[in-house]
Protein backbone atom coordinates (compact mmCIF):
# COMPACT_ATOMS: atom_id res chain seq x y z
CA UNK A 1 0.00 0.00 0.00
CA UNK A 2 3.06 2.19 0.98
CA UNK A 3 4.70 1.28 -2.56
CA UNK A 4 1.47 2.64 -4.67
CA UNK A 5 1.19 5.63 -2.56
CA UNK A 6 4.73 6.75 -3.40
CA UNK A 7 3.88 5.94 -6.95
CA UNK A 8 1.29 8.27 -6.92
CA UNK A 9 3.16 10.67 -5.10
CA UNK A 10 5.36 10.92 -7.79
CA UNK A 11 3.32 10.85 -10.63
CA UNK A 12 1.20 13.45 -9.14
CA UNK A 13 4.78 15.63 -9.07
CA UNK A 14 5.38 15.32 -12.03
CA UNK A 15 2.19 16.17 -13.69
CA UNK A 16 2.08 19.38 -11.50
CA UNK A 17 5.81 19.90 -12.38
CA UNK A 18 5.03 19.35 -16.46
CA UNK A 19 2.10 21.66 -15.71
CA UNK A 20 3.99 24.28 -13.91
CA UNK A 21 6.96 24.46 -17.18
CA UNK A 22 3.89 24.57 -19.71
CA UNK A 23 2.51 27.54 -18.48
CA UNK A 24 5.83 29.42 -17.55
CA UNK A 25 7.62 28.20 -20.27
CA UNK A 26 7.06 30.26 -23.56
CA UNK A 27 6.67 27.45 -26.56
CA UNK A 28 9.31 27.79 -29.51
CA UNK A 29 7.44 29.82 -32.46
CA UNK A 30 6.04 28.75 -35.06
CA UNK A 31 7.72 27.83 -38.18
CA UNK A 32 7.20 30.82 -41.14
CA UNK A 33 4.93 29.34 -43.69
CA UNK A 34 5.85 29.26 -47.48
CA UNK A 35 4.28 31.70 -49.40
CA UNK A 36 0.89 31.29 -51.28
CA UNK A 37 1.15 30.00 -55.15
CA UNK A 38 1.13 27.09 -57.42
CA UNK A 39 4.38 25.23 -58.38
CA UNK A 40 2.63 24.06 -61.56
CA UNK A 41 4.19 20.82 -63.66
CA UNK A 42 7.45 18.79 -62.27
CA UNK A 43 10.33 19.82 -63.41
CA UNK A 44 8.70 22.32 -65.98
CA UNK A 45 7.03 23.97 -63.33
CA UNK A 46 5.19 27.56 -65.04
CA UNK A 47 8.34 28.06 -67.47
CA UNK A 48 6.23 27.71 -70.49
CA UNK A 49 3.51 30.23 -69.12
CA UNK A 50 6.18 32.67 -68.53
CA UNK A 51 7.80 32.86 -71.34
CA UNK A 52 5.27 32.22 -73.63
CA UNK A 53 3.14 34.98 -73.09
CA UNK A 54 3.00 38.77 -72.05
CA UNK A 55 4.71 38.71 -68.69
CA UNK A 56 2.37 41.50 -67.13
CA UNK A 57 -0.54 38.88 -67.72
CA UNK A 58 1.18 36.41 -66.21
CA UNK A 59 2.70 38.17 -62.97
CA UNK A 60 -0.62 40.56 -62.63
CA UNK A 61 -2.80 37.20 -62.65
CA UNK A 62 -0.63 35.91 -60.04
CA UNK A 63 -0.34 38.90 -58.05
CA UNK A 64 -4.44 39.58 -57.99
CA UNK A 65 -4.81 35.95 -56.57
CA UNK A 66 -1.69 35.48 -54.10
CA UNK A 67 -1.04 39.16 -53.13
CA UNK A 68 2.61 40.90 -53.97
CA UNK A 69 4.53 37.52 -52.38
CA UNK A 70 3.68 34.29 -53.89
CA UNK A 71 5.56 31.02 -55.00
CA UNK A 72 6.27 29.38 -58.33
CA UNK A 73 8.48 26.84 -59.86
CA UNK A 74 10.41 28.07 -63.43
CA UNK A 75 13.61 26.93 -65.37
CA UNK A 76 14.06 23.94 -62.73
CA UNK A 77 14.02 26.21 -59.69
CA UNK A 78 11.48 26.88 -56.85
CA UNK A 79 11.41 30.84 -57.03
CA UNK A 80 9.74 33.44 -54.69
CA UNK A 81 8.45 36.01 -56.58
CA UNK A 82 8.09 39.62 -55.36
CA UNK A 83 6.04 42.45 -56.65
CA UNK A 84 6.76 45.74 -54.51
CA UNK A 85 9.66 48.38 -54.39
CA UNK A 86 9.81 47.71 -50.54
CA UNK A 87 10.42 43.83 -51.03
CA UNK A 88 12.76 44.76 -54.17
CA UNK A 89 14.69 46.83 -51.77
CA UNK A 90 14.67 44.29 -49.08
CA UNK A 91 16.12 42.02 -51.44
CA UNK A 92 18.52 43.98 -53.56
CA UNK A 93 19.61 46.93 -51.11
CA UNK A 94 19.14 46.55 -47.05
CA UNK A 95 19.41 42.89 -46.94
CA UNK A 96 21.49 42.26 -50.20
CA UNK A 97 23.87 39.49 -47.82
CA UNK A 98 20.87 37.15 -47.37
CA UNK A 99 20.62 36.70 -51.09
CA UNK A 100 23.72 35.91 -53.95
CA UNK A 101 23.03 36.76 -57.19
CA UNK A 102 22.63 33.68 -59.31
CA UNK A 103 20.82 32.46 -61.94
CA UNK A 104 19.53 28.90 -63.53
CA UNK A 105 22.72 26.26 -63.99
CA UNK A 106 22.21 26.09 -67.33
CA UNK A 107 22.64 30.01 -68.51
CA UNK A 108 25.76 30.04 -65.56
CA UNK A 109 26.77 27.73 -68.01
CA UNK A 110 26.28 29.42 -71.21
CA UNK A 111 27.97 32.86 -69.73
CA UNK A 112 30.86 31.74 -67.63
CA UNK A 113 30.61 30.56 -63.75
CA UNK A 114 33.48 33.15 -63.32
CA UNK A 115 31.21 36.14 -64.63
CA UNK A 116 30.66 38.99 -62.43
CA UNK A 117 27.07 38.33 -62.20
CA UNK A 118 27.29 35.09 -60.40
CA UNK A 119 29.32 36.62 -57.37
CA UNK A 120 29.93 38.66 -54.45
CA UNK A 121 32.19 39.58 -52.13
CA UNK A 122 35.82 41.00 -52.74
CA UNK A 123 35.70 39.14 -56.18
CA UNK A 124 32.63 40.83 -57.33
CA UNK A 125 33.55 44.40 -56.22
CA UNK A 126 36.89 43.74 -57.81
CA UNK A 127 35.33 42.71 -61.27
CA UNK A 128 32.50 45.20 -61.09
CA UNK A 129 34.47 48.34 -60.74
CA UNK A 130 36.92 47.14 -63.68
CA UNK A 131 33.51 47.15 -65.93
CA UNK A 132 31.95 50.05 -64.16
CA UNK A 133 35.56 51.86 -64.62
CA UNK A 134 35.46 50.66 -68.64
CA UNK A 135 32.33 52.24 -69.10
CA UNK A 136 32.27 55.47 -66.89
CA UNK A 137 31.30 58.35 -68.41
CA UNK A 138 35.05 59.70 -68.29
CA UNK A 139 36.30 56.50 -70.31
CA UNK A 140 33.30 56.48 -72.76
CA UNK A 141 33.28 59.99 -73.92
CA UNK A 142 36.24 59.11 -76.13
CA UNK A 143 34.12 56.55 -77.73
CA UNK A 144 31.61 59.23 -79.17
CA UNK A 145 33.01 59.24 -82.80
CA UNK A 146 33.11 54.87 -82.71
CA UNK A 147 29.58 54.70 -81.94
CA UNK A 148 28.06 57.57 -84.27
CA UNK A 149 30.34 55.66 -86.94
CA UNK A 150 28.70 52.84 -86.13
CA UNK A 151 25.42 53.96 -86.27
CA UNK A 152 25.29 55.78 -89.37
CA UNK A 153 26.80 53.00 -90.82
CA UNK A 154 24.26 50.82 -89.68
CA UNK A 155 21.41 52.98 -90.79
CA UNK A 156 22.70 53.33 -93.79
CA UNK A 157 22.96 49.67 -94.58
CA UNK A 158 19.56 49.45 -93.61
CA UNK A 159 18.01 52.09 -95.53
CA UNK A 160 19.32 50.13 -98.97
CA UNK A 161 17.10 47.14 -97.84
CA UNK A 162 13.51 46.85 -98.81
CA UNK A 163 12.27 45.53 -95.63
CA UNK A 164 14.51 45.24 -92.00
CA UNK A 165 14.00 43.09 -88.78
CA UNK A 166 14.55 45.89 -86.49
CA UNK A 167 15.38 43.84 -83.65
CA UNK A 168 17.72 41.82 -85.49
CA UNK A 169 19.70 44.43 -86.95
CA UNK A 170 19.73 46.50 -83.30
CA UNK A 171 21.29 43.35 -81.97
CA UNK A 172 23.89 43.78 -84.85
CA UNK A 173 24.55 47.50 -83.84
CA UNK A 174 24.46 46.88 -79.85
CA UNK A 175 27.41 44.20 -80.57
CA UNK A 176 28.99 46.14 -82.48
CA UNK A 177 29.48 48.66 -79.80
CA UNK A 178 30.35 46.14 -76.85
CA UNK A 179 32.72 44.94 -79.22
CA UNK A 180 34.50 47.97 -79.50
CA UNK A 181 34.00 49.04 -75.56
CA UNK A 182 35.49 45.26 -74.95
CA UNK A 183 38.44 45.36 -77.21
CA UNK A 184 38.62 48.61 -79.27
CA UNK A 185 39.28 48.25 -82.99
CA UNK A 186 39.49 44.34 -82.80
CA UNK A 187 40.63 42.53 -86.24
CA UNK A 188 38.09 41.72 -88.76
CA UNK A 189 38.81 37.52 -88.41
CA UNK A 190 38.47 37.93 -84.65
CA UNK A 191 35.06 39.83 -84.62
CA UNK A 192 33.62 37.63 -86.98
CA UNK A 193 34.40 34.67 -85.53
CA UNK A 194 32.97 35.97 -82.07
CA UNK A 195 29.67 36.92 -83.86
CA UNK A 196 29.28 33.83 -85.32
CA UNK A 197 29.92 31.80 -82.76
CA UNK A 198 27.96 34.48 -79.95
CA UNK A 199 24.83 34.53 -82.07
CA UNK A 200 24.59 30.43 -81.62
CA UNK A 201 25.31 30.77 -78.17
CA UNK A 202 22.43 33.43 -77.94
CA UNK A 203 20.19 31.25 -79.74
CA UNK A 204 20.95 28.17 -76.74
CA UNK A 205 20.68 30.54 -73.84
CA UNK A 206 16.92 30.52 -72.77
CA UNK A 207 16.13 27.01 -74.77
CA UNK A 208 15.07 24.08 -72.74
CA UNK A 209 18.69 22.92 -71.43
CA UNK A 210 18.26 19.57 -72.85
CA UNK A 211 22.28 18.49 -74.31
CA UNK A 212 21.51 16.23 -77.05
CA UNK A 213 23.07 17.07 -80.36
CA UNK A 214 21.24 18.69 -82.75
CA UNK A 215 19.58 20.76 -79.94
CA UNK A 216 19.64 24.55 -79.66
CA UNK A 217 21.16 23.98 -76.34
CA UNK A 218 23.54 21.44 -77.61
CA UNK A 219 24.99 23.77 -80.66
CA UNK A 220 25.61 26.50 -77.60
CA UNK A 221 27.80 24.35 -75.65
CA UNK A 222 30.02 23.80 -78.65
CA UNK A 223 29.97 27.31 -79.73
CA UNK A 224 30.65 28.16 -76.34
CA UNK A 225 33.84 26.07 -76.21
CA UNK A 226 34.51 27.72 -79.38
CA UNK A 227 34.14 31.68 -78.11
CA UNK A 228 37.11 30.78 -75.31
CA UNK A 229 39.46 29.06 -77.64
CA UNK A 230 38.86 32.74 -80.27
CA UNK A 231 39.38 35.02 -76.87
CA UNK A 232 42.40 32.97 -75.63
CA UNK A 233 43.89 33.35 -79.17
CA UNK A 234 43.08 37.45 -78.35
CA UNK A 235 44.02 37.46 -75.09
CA UNK A 236 47.48 35.90 -76.39
CA UNK A 237 48.36 38.72 -78.83
CA UNK A 238 47.26 41.45 -76.73
CA UNK A 239 49.97 39.80 -73.93
CA UNK A 240 52.56 39.33 -76.52
CA UNK A 241 52.15 42.83 -78.15
CA UNK A 242 52.05 44.26 -74.40
CA UNK A 243 49.87 47.00 -74.99
CA UNK A 244 48.34 49.09 -72.41
CA UNK A 245 44.80 49.55 -73.95
CA UNK A 246 41.99 51.12 -71.44
CA UNK A 247 39.43 49.11 -72.81
CA UNK A 248 37.94 46.53 -71.07
CA UNK A 249 40.62 44.28 -71.87
CA UNK A 250 43.07 46.13 -71.38
CA UNK A 251 41.49 46.74 -67.72
CA UNK A 252 40.91 42.98 -67.06
CA UNK A 253 44.61 41.87 -68.67
CA UNK A 254 45.95 44.73 -65.68
CA UNK A 255 43.93 44.00 -62.73
CA UNK A 256 46.16 42.60 -59.85
CA UNK A 257 44.42 41.68 -56.77
CA UNK A 258 45.89 42.50 -53.08
CA UNK A 259 47.84 39.67 -53.63
CA UNK A 260 49.42 40.76 -56.91
CA UNK A 261 47.01 38.14 -58.83
CA UNK A 262 46.02 38.60 -62.24
CA UNK A 263 43.03 37.23 -63.75
CA UNK A 264 42.96 33.81 -65.13
CA UNK A 265 42.23 33.40 -68.81
CA UNK A 266 39.00 32.31 -68.19
CA UNK A 267 38.14 34.69 -65.76
CA UNK A 268 38.92 37.11 -68.34
CA UNK A 269 36.65 35.12 -70.90
CA UNK A 270 33.54 34.76 -68.81
CA UNK A 271 33.56 38.25 -67.89
CA UNK A 272 33.65 39.28 -71.52
CA UNK A 273 30.85 36.98 -72.60
CA UNK A 274 29.11 38.31 -69.94
CA UNK A 275 29.81 41.89 -70.83
CA UNK A 276 28.48 40.88 -74.48
CA UNK A 277 25.19 38.71 -72.91
CA UNK A 278 24.69 41.93 -71.28
CA UNK A 279 25.46 44.87 -73.80
CA UNK A 280 23.19 43.33 -76.75
CA UNK A 281 19.45 41.94 -76.20
CA UNK A 282 18.37 44.49 -73.45
CA UNK A 283 20.14 47.55 -75.52
CA UNK A 284 18.60 46.12 -78.96
CA UNK A 285 15.58 45.29 -77.58
CA UNK A 286 14.72 48.89 -75.81
CA UNK A 287 15.75 50.29 -79.19
CA UNK A 288 13.68 48.51 -81.24
CA UNK A 289 10.69 50.12 -78.68
CA UNK A 290 12.00 53.26 -78.98
CA UNK A 291 12.03 53.16 -82.94
CA UNK A 292 8.26 51.82 -82.18
CA UNK A 293 6.82 54.25 -79.78
CA UNK A 294 8.67 57.36 -82.02
CA UNK A 295 6.48 55.73 -85.05
CA UNK A 296 3.25 55.57 -82.92
CA UNK A 297 3.28 59.05 -81.60
CA UNK A 298 4.33 61.25 -84.41
CA UNK A 299 4.54 64.53 -81.96
CA UNK A 300 7.59 62.81 -80.81
CA UNK A 301 9.62 62.80 -83.79
CA UNK A 302 8.79 66.88 -83.82
CA UNK A 303 10.70 67.74 -80.92
CA UNK A 304 12.94 70.26 -81.63
CA UNK A 305 15.81 69.13 -79.25
CA UNK A 306 17.66 67.03 -82.45
CA UNK A 307 16.77 69.64 -85.47
CA UNK A 308 18.37 72.19 -83.32
CA UNK A 309 21.56 69.57 -82.74
CA UNK A 310 21.76 69.03 -86.42
CA UNK A 311 21.69 72.20 -87.40
CA UNK A 312 24.39 73.40 -84.88
CA UNK A 313 26.18 70.66 -86.54
CA UNK A 314 25.83 72.55 -89.84
CA UNK A 315 22.82 70.35 -90.60
CA UNK A 316 25.12 67.30 -89.96
CA UNK A 317 28.03 67.35 -91.42
CA UNK A 318 29.40 67.53 -88.43
CA UNK A 319 30.35 65.17 -85.49
CA UNK A 320 27.87 65.15 -82.80
CA UNK A 321 29.84 65.98 -79.36
CA UNK A 322 29.81 64.56 -75.88
CA UNK A 323 28.82 67.88 -74.96
CA UNK A 324 25.59 67.39 -77.16
CA UNK A 325 25.22 63.63 -75.82
CA UNK A 326 25.04 65.25 -72.48
CA UNK A 327 22.26 67.96 -73.18
CA UNK A 328 19.28 65.81 -74.64
CA UNK A 329 16.51 66.34 -72.00
CA UNK A 330 13.61 65.54 -73.96
CA UNK A 331 15.04 62.23 -75.89
CA UNK A 332 16.45 61.26 -72.41
CA UNK A 333 13.24 61.43 -70.89
CA UNK A 334 11.57 59.40 -74.04
CA UNK A 335 14.67 56.45 -73.57
CA UNK A 336 13.09 56.33 -69.53
CA UNK A 337 9.60 56.28 -70.13
CA UNK A 338 10.92 53.53 -72.91
CA UNK A 339 12.82 51.18 -70.14
CA UNK A 340 9.86 51.96 -68.26
CA UNK A 341 6.92 50.83 -70.46
CA UNK A 342 8.91 48.00 -72.42
CA UNK A 343 10.71 46.93 -68.93
CA UNK A 344 13.22 44.38 -70.74
CA UNK A 345 14.28 42.98 -67.70
CA UNK A 346 10.75 41.94 -66.05
CA UNK A 347 12.69 40.29 -62.99
CA UNK A 348 16.30 39.37 -61.42
CA UNK A 349 17.24 36.10 -60.10
CA UNK A 350 18.64 36.12 -56.22
CA UNK A 351 18.63 32.79 -54.28
CA UNK A 352 18.60 33.25 -50.66
CA UNK A 353 21.78 32.09 -49.01
CA UNK A 354 19.35 31.05 -46.00
CA UNK A 355 15.92 30.68 -44.57
CA UNK A 356 14.74 33.68 -45.06
CA UNK A 357 11.11 35.34 -43.61
CA UNK A 358 9.58 38.12 -45.18
CA UNK A 359 6.59 39.46 -44.15
CA UNK A 360 5.53 36.47 -42.14
CA UNK A 361 6.60 34.23 -44.91
CA UNK A 362 9.45 31.76 -45.25
CA UNK A 363 12.05 31.92 -48.45
CA UNK A 364 13.71 28.58 -47.87
CA UNK A 365 17.39 28.37 -48.10
CA UNK A 366 18.61 27.87 -51.87
CA UNK A 367 15.19 28.67 -53.33
CA UNK A 368 15.70 31.55 -56.19
CA UNK A 369 14.28 34.61 -55.49
CA UNK A 370 12.92 37.26 -58.19
CA UNK A 371 11.82 40.85 -57.37
CA UNK A 372 9.04 41.85 -59.94
CA UNK A 373 10.82 45.54 -61.58
CA UNK A 374 7.79 45.24 -64.36
CA UNK A 375 5.21 45.03 -61.99
CA UNK A 376 6.37 47.88 -60.25
CA UNK A 377 6.90 49.69 -63.21
CA UNK A 378 3.26 49.23 -64.32
CA UNK A 379 1.57 49.83 -60.71
CA UNK A 380 -0.90 52.47 -61.08
CA UNK A 381 -0.02 53.92 -57.41
CA UNK A 382 3.50 54.70 -58.58
CA UNK A 383 2.66 55.84 -62.27
CA UNK A 384 -0.65 57.08 -63.28
CA UNK A 385 -2.13 55.76 -66.57
CA UNK A 386 1.33 53.36 -66.67
CA UNK A 387 -0.16 51.89 -69.97
CA UNK A 388 0.13 55.20 -71.61
CA UNK A 389 3.67 56.39 -73.09
CA UNK A 390 4.51 59.98 -71.41
CA UNK A 391 8.17 60.82 -71.58
CA UNK A 392 6.51 63.84 -69.34
CA UNK A 393 6.03 61.90 -66.27
CA UNK A 394 9.77 62.14 -65.95
CA UNK A 395 9.54 65.84 -65.80
CA UNK A 396 9.77 64.24 -61.99
CA UNK A 397 12.29 62.25 -60.55
CA UNK A 398 9.69 58.80 -59.29
CA UNK A 399 9.68 57.62 -56.25
CA UNK A 400 12.42 55.68 -54.44
CA UNK A 401 12.97 52.04 -55.58
CA UNK A 402 9.51 52.24 -58.24
CA UNK A 403 12.20 52.80 -61.22
CA UNK A 404 14.66 49.97 -61.63
CA UNK A 405 15.42 49.13 -65.39
CA UNK A 406 18.83 48.76 -64.65
CA UNK A 407 18.79 47.03 -61.74
CA UNK A 408 19.33 48.48 -57.75
CA UNK A 409 21.76 47.57 -54.96
CA UNK A 410 25.53 46.69 -56.21
CA UNK A 411 24.71 44.41 -58.75
CA UNK A 412 23.10 47.23 -60.33
CA UNK A 413 24.21 47.31 -64.48
CA UNK A 414 27.81 48.85 -64.17
CA UNK A 415 27.18 49.56 -68.27
CA UNK A 416 24.05 51.45 -68.26
CA UNK A 417 25.80 54.64 -69.35
CA UNK A 418 27.37 52.89 -72.43
CA UNK A 419 23.59 52.06 -73.05
CA UNK A 420 22.77 55.47 -72.49
CA UNK A 421 25.35 56.99 -74.70
CA UNK A 422 24.88 54.37 -77.79
CA UNK A 423 20.74 54.83 -77.66
CA UNK A 424 21.14 58.79 -78.04
CA UNK A 425 23.90 58.69 -80.23
CA UNK A 426 21.28 56.29 -82.95
CA UNK A 427 18.17 57.84 -82.05
CA UNK A 428 19.96 61.36 -83.26
CA UNK A 429 20.61 60.03 -86.66
CA UNK A 430 17.17 58.34 -86.87
CA UNK A 431 15.03 61.16 -86.85
CA UNK A 432 16.92 63.72 -88.33
CA UNK A 433 18.19 61.91 -91.65
CA UNK A 434 15.89 58.87 -92.01
CA UNK A 435 11.97 58.33 -92.25
CA UNK A 436 10.43 54.73 -91.28
CA UNK A 437 7.44 52.67 -91.47
CA UNK A 438 6.09 49.86 -90.00
CA UNK A 439 5.43 47.12 -92.00
CA UNK A 440 2.33 44.55 -91.29
CA UNK A 441 0.99 43.89 -88.12
CA UNK A 442 1.86 46.85 -85.69
CA UNK A 443 0.06 45.44 -82.59
CA UNK A 444 1.36 42.09 -80.65
CA UNK A 445 4.62 40.98 -78.62
CA UNK A 446 7.01 38.42 -78.66
CA UNK A 447 8.78 37.05 -76.09
CA UNK A 448 12.26 34.93 -76.69
CA UNK A 449 12.51 35.62 -73.44
CA UNK A 450 13.38 39.76 -73.82
CA UNK A 451 9.85 41.86 -75.03
CA UNK A 452 10.08 42.77 -78.51
CA UNK A 453 7.74 44.02 -81.31
CA UNK A 454 6.04 40.99 -83.10
CA UNK A 455 8.15 39.58 -86.02
CA UNK A 456 11.19 42.10 -84.48
CA UNK A 457 9.27 45.31 -86.05
CA UNK A 458 9.82 44.68 -89.82
CA UNK A 459 10.16 48.37 -91.17
CA UNK A 460 10.88 49.83 -94.01
CA UNK A 461 13.65 53.01 -93.81
CA UNK A 462 15.28 55.54 -95.94
CA UNK A 463 16.97 58.68 -95.65
CA UNK A 464 15.48 62.06 -96.20
CA UNK A 465 17.29 62.70 -99.29
CA UNK A 466 16.24 59.24 -100.98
Amino acid sequence: MGGILVYVLLFLTTLLSYLFLRKHIREPQKRAKLPPGSMGWPYMGQTLQLYSQDPNVFFSTKQKRYGEIFKTHILGCPCVMLGSPEAARFVLVTQAHLFKPTYPKSKEKMIGPSALFFHQGDYHTRLRKLVQGSCSPTAIRNLVPDIEAIAVSALESWAGQHVVNTFHEMKKFSFDVGILSIFGHLDTYYREELKKNYSIVDKGYNSFPANLPGTAYHNAVLARKRLNDILSGIICERKEKRLLEKDLLGCLLNSKDEKGQNLTDDQIADNIIGVLFAAQDTTASVLTWILKYLHDDQELLESAEQKAIYETNNIGNQPLTWAQTRNMPFTYRVILESLRMASIISFTFREAVTDVEYKGYLIPKGWKVLPLFRNIHHNPDFFTDPQDFDPSRFEVSPKPNTFMPFGNGVHACPGNELAKLEILILIHHLVTKFKWEVVGSQSGIQYSPFPVPQHGLPASIEGYDA
